[in-house]
């Protein structure tokens, strides 16, 4: 059955949003909110354009300190290569809804909210099935949804993420988000620039100061916690049965070792890549050869 991809946000849990910040929204891009049990979940949802066949559907899982807008650049190729495209700003990211204490960021809490927006786009939609998509810290939480239920989903794509943690990890942040008096991590890491007036600031610094002031500081302590959890998913992944696809960039040496990914792809028999030109965020580093990729994995499966 040929689904119309481009009447997707007709839903009673699918409503139009608000633009967040001053970045560009690529043309075809529009700006929605998802009503999840946890409250409202800020979307993007790229369309397939008229005269081009849809070819599946893909949802993105932004990842620590992120939010939808850092799909921006990708989401303006995928969908003219036939993909419906979705990403979510997590609870207490950017300005979804942020829920009150550091126990509301539990990996339970998160994989749930994933699981919960997946299927309200498939309902929405009528596809058959959706790519998952996490980016770094992102890439846990994706983990831990298709554990959770792998079945509405038609593969798995982590991108610079890896498969646990260790002991300690930016625990340094974590306290100085405990000791910061509710200042927020943006202004804790640029004490020069806290207080210049916004046309000082460039675009982006501009954004990255007024997401990091609506960003929750128990949602960074909690994806903190999650990125410390010493337990390894691999195995867990694999028995899913999913097909998985694990890349990052040539120069991504920020919050995995790349010989963790290399040889996490290896345990699950993924494929695995390296984006040439990029470092830790591929899809803004270098989209092009990063929507090629995906094109490629995900019109295999």
């Amino acid at each position: 059955m040929s689904i119309d991809h481009r009447a997707a946000a007709v839903s009673d849990k699918i409503r139009p949003g608000q633009v967040f910040g001053a970045l560009p929204i690529p043309d075809g891009v529009e700006v929605l909110i998802i009503d999840a049990s946890v409250g409202p979940l800020t979307a993007i949802h790229g369309i397939v354009p008229d005269g081009v066949s849809t070819k599946g559907t893909a949802l993105f899982i932004p990842g620590f300190t992120g939010s939808k807008e850092d799909f921006y650049e990708i989401f303006a190729l995928l969908p003219g290569m036939g993909w419906d495209v979705w990403a979510y700003s997590q609870r207490g990211q950017g300005d979804s809804v942020a829920p009150k204490g550091i126990e509301s960021y539990s990996r339970e809490h998160t994989a749930a909210d994933a699981l919960e927006v997946a299927g309200i786009i498939a309902d929405a939609t009528g596809c058959d099935g959706i790519h998952l998509l996490g980016h770094s810290f992102g890439g846990l939480v994706a983990q831990a949804t298709v554990i959770k239920d792998s079945q509405p989903f038609r593969s798995l794509t982590l991108m610079s993420s890896g498969p646990h943690g260790w002991p300690g990890r930016k625990a340094d942040i974590r306290q100085r988000l405990l000791d910061s008096n509710g200042v927020d991590l943006w202004r804790l890491d640029n004490p020069d620039k806290a207080d210049w007036p916004d046309d000082k600031l460039d675009r982006l610094q501009g954004f990255l100061r007024e997401r990091s002031e609506r960003t929750s500081t128990d949602q960074l302590i909690g994806a903190i916690d999650q990125l410390a959890n010493v337990h390894d998913t691999t195995f867990e992944v694999k028995d899913t049965g999913l097909p998985v696809l694990v890349f990052h960039g040539v120069n991504d040496n920020w919050a995995w070792p790349q010989e963790w990914q290399r040889r996490m792809a290896t345990l699950l028999g993924a494929r695995y890549e390296i984006i040439p030109d990029a470092a830790h965020c591929p899809n803004g580093e270098n989209p092009v050869p990063t929507a090629a990729l995906l094109d490629d994995f995900w019109s295999k499966h």
